[in-house]
């Protein structure tokens, strides 16, 4: 019922701005494969509207001047995003600068405060990111990742519709779930989290814990309304909490060796957990860490650190996200380094237990090791 209110709303939302301006952002595959022109072909009846299809397959600096400077040039009332994460950190960035000269200094020093240049409504078109209600977008430069963050970067609307889910494929649905699944729990251990930040999580983590294998084998409306929802709650779970070292190590494996971000992040989030868990008493965190551990023990139906790392490489078997890892044939002396020097030190500082740049290269060494 809730899933079919979704999409009525975005109907009616359609046929509200028949007479404005409409630029599009969307990937070629997104939005044919999810069905989205079926709803702008039937429901934008004066075709008002420009389409722009992003190329890249991680947001970069040279595709995001391209965008802005068409935004710039068509002066749309409404820009639409309907895609996965990258083209949320597009309309995000492109919805907020205009200056194409300076963009590379803005981006690497973005300003506190930011001016929308038209509303901003989200639709995923995947159910991971939960990007469509975050207050930032993540932009390459020389395969560095940068943050741009702020309020104003948030979309003034988004629309959960799982008919735009369901015909994702298999790996997609993998990588794009396990993200969300990341997120939430990095969230439970942020030192930036709050008693908010981890009721989010929990919502978040109770559904991807029963839906998240289902939607893998038998996708159906349901599970894919399910993950849209989990996803969107580990959004806003982030939003407050910001992720952990999960997520700075993943950044680089994307950016150098192309894995997908969801599929990148799941390859260290065991490590880190057992890390974390050692090192207990290290922690200088206002919570208590061990408590948090046991939050999600009891979400996840296990009873020591063990049970829980089995439990996750269970998931991460079943959803084979350390499959395009295997296929890195780099030997440690190469990969290592390009890892290190790409790693998010901001996501790194928020880890319950300090980490230095040592440690995460042992953790690193060890993946690599285990993997041969």
């Amino acid at each position: 019922m809730l899933a079919i209110k979704s999409e009525l709303k975005f109907v009616k939302f359609l046929k509200k701005i028949n007479k404005k301006k409409l630029f599009i952002l969307t990937g070629s595959q997104s939005y044919i494969a999810s069905g989205m022109y079926n709803y702008i072909n039937r429901y934008l009846l004066q075709k008002n509207y420009k389409l722009f299809f992003k190329k890249e397959t991680n947001p970069t600096i040279t595709e995001l001047k391209k965008i802005i400077y068409k935004i710039k040039n068509y002066t749309p009332d409404y820009i639409l995003a309907v895609g996965g994460g990258s083209v949320m950190d597009y309309a995000k960035a492109a919805n907020c600068f205009d200056d194409l000269k300076k963009l590379n200094y803005h981006i690497k020093n973005p300003k506190k405060k930011f001016k929308k240049n038209a509303n901003l409504i989200a639709i995923p078109t995947t159910a991971g990111t939960g990007s469509e209600v975050t207050p930032g977008a993540v932009i390459y430069i020389n395969k560095i990742k940068y943050s741009v963050e702020g309020k104003e970067i948030v979309p003034d609307d988004y629309f959960l519709i799982p008919n735009l889910v369901i015909s994702n494929s298999k790996k997609l649905r993998a990588a794009s779930g396990f993200d969300a699944l990341s997120q939430s729990i990095e969230s439970l251990f942020s030192r930036k989290s709050s008693a908010t930040s981890v009721n989010y999580a929990k919502q978040s983590l109770k559904i991807l814990f029963k839906y998240y294998i289902l939607h893998l084998e038998k996708p159906s409306l349901n599970t894919s309304f399910k993950m849209l929802i989990a996803a969107n709650l580990s959004g806003k779970a982030i939003s407050i909490s910001k992720t952990t070292a999960p997520h700075a190590v993943s950044y680089p494996f994307t950016a150098h060796f192309g894995i997908s971000h969801g599929n990148a992040v799941s390859l260290t989030l065991n490590e880190f957990l057992i890390f974390n868990y050692k090192n207990l008493k290290k922690s200088d965190v206002k919570f208590n860490l061990k408590k948090r551990f046991e939050i999600l023990f009891k979400l996840s139906k296990t009873k020591s650190i063990n049970e829980l790392v089995n439990f996750i490489e269970e998931i991460k078997r079943k959803a084979k996200t350390e499959a395009s890892f295997k296929k890195i044939k780099l030997p440690s002396r190469v990969m290592i380094p390009k890892i290190l020097s790409g790693i998010n030190i901001d996501r790194l500082s928020n880890n319950p237990v300090k980490l230095s740049i040592e440690d995460v290269r042992k953790i690193i060494e060890s993946k690599f090791a285990l993997r041969k």
